[in-house]
């Protein structure tokens, strides 16, 4: 019996469901902000992301082509274990992904699929199948670089904001006008999303196909099927929302005014335009939390919560390691039992891993009805002092106040001295 074919539909079905909960793991990166702040209503946002990724799915396939064309080097495996391997890496990715939705960690589903894919070609193969410089060059120097431009990008944007709106300081409205501007920019966040995640689903079932040889090598660019298939799927994924992580991003950093959101989202989605137009496999989780940082960084009198965001940086580190051992395990499993065997066996474990997560979730259920319950609105979303310290404008015009009254009371003290 010819298993390939069994294989590669079970790759093909893996890296859906892997898409779906990238799309699921992944909405709060586009609508933390503007649900926290009330711009847009929780379903409504989730909607409308669910839509942009669609749209955002279409537009460029350079990522796609890394995973599928640069990463693995294919010609060093056989097309007999290549496509067992990749189902590994998915098993990988997908346990990390749940396990982060769990916990409501923001962590990178891409660097989970890397991770996953890496740790399974080194236990399947040899580490010469891995074209490391592509991997440090587009997945792990943009990891690093990323978020930290994105960060520095919305630190400066807020800093510009309230610099010229400061007319409003005194009132409770949280500068409603840039509500509108959230809209806007939340959804180029969700199509950029779209334009740089969906394609690395394309891009391992693109390279499922090369490997068996349904797809011939000189071509790395994803059928339509393909494409049309990830599409629809991360766009379901983005409509599920992903509560628990749109919680922390929303919130738990740091409560997010209209200004902050606005600055945050054009940062992010800068960063992932650009990132895709160059083929970084960028994780686009990194950078909105970086953004969010650097927003609630640049907004005078807010609090980053700076244990949460420890957490997230933590759960950064891991995902590489973590996903890869799972896949590098599910790898070992395949080659002890047999392909057929290991395979069905891995599935298995997976479908039990997936549904233990989903029903230890619901004992403390976060949907889109207690997600922001905690922020009544957007005019006490930040946690300002009751009396902030005065800007250096607010002490140079007390200063010229106290002058005045002083030259006031001494013109007034000479006058009455005349007049006796």
């Amino acid at each position: 019996m010819e298993i390939a074919p069994l294989i590669i539909l079970l790759v093909i079905a893996l890296a859906l469901f892997f898409d779906f909960t990238n799309g699921f793991h992944d909405t709060a990166n586009a609508m933390a902000t503007p649900i926290a702040t009330g711009a847009l209503k929780p379903r409504t946002a989730v909607l409308l992301a669910a839509g942009l990724n669609l749209v955002g799915a279409f537009l460029s396939t350079e990522v796609a082509k890394t995973i599928s064309g640069g990463m693995i080097r294919e010609e060093e495996l056989s097309a007999a274990i290549f496509p067992a391997i990749i189902f590994a890496g998915l098993v990988g990715a997908i346990t990390w992904n749940m396990l982060t939705w769990l916990l409501g960690l923001p962590s990178s589903s891409s660097h989970a699929l890397f991770g996953g894919l890496i740790g399974a070609t080194l236990v399947g193969a040899s580490a010469s199948a891995i074209d490391f410089g592509v991997v440090l060059s587009k997945v792990v120097l943009p990891a690093v670089i990323a978020p930290l431009t994105a960060g520095l990008i919305a630190f400066t944007v807020t800093r510009i904001a309230y610099a010229v709106t400061r007319r409003y300081d005194s009132k409770p409205d949280g500068r409603d006008g840039f509500r509108w501007g959230q809209i806007f920019t939340s959804s180029l966040v969700a199509l950029a999303h779209g334009t740089n995640d969906a394609q690395k689903t394309m891009g391992v079932i693109t390279l499922a196909l090369i490997t068996v040889g349904w797809q011939s090598a000189a071509h790395h660019e994803p059928q339509l099927w393909v494409i049309v298939a990830c599409a629809f799927t991360i766009a379901l994924g983005t409509y599920m929302g992903g509560w628990r992580i749109i919680r922390t991003l929303g919130k738990g950093l740091t409560d997010v005014k209209p200004a902050q959101g606005f600055s945050a989202e054009a940062s992010t989605a800068s960063t992932i335009l650009a990132s895709s137009a160059l083929g970084f496999a960028l994780s686009t989780t990194q950078v909105a939390s970086g953004s969010v940082i650097g927003s609630g960084l640049g907004r005078r009198g807010s609090t980053v919560r700076w244990r949460t965001a420890g957490r997230i940086m933590i759960g950064w580190v891991l995902t590489l390691p973590a996903a890869g051992a799972v896949g590098a395990l599910a790898a070992g499993l395949v080659l002890w039992l047999g392909q057929l065997v290991g395979v069905i066996v891995g599935a298995v474990a997976a479908v039990a891993i997936v549904l233990g997560i989903f029903l230890r979730s619901r004992r403390n259920e976060v949907n889109h009805a207690n997600a922001m319950s905690e922020v009544a609105d957007s005019g006490r979303a930040v946690k300002v002092p009751r009396r902030p310290s005065p800007t250096r404008r607010q002490r140079r015009a007390q200063r010229e106040q106290k002058q005045q009254s002083r030259g006031k009371a001494a013109s007034t003290h000479e006058t009455e001295g005349g007049e006796r």
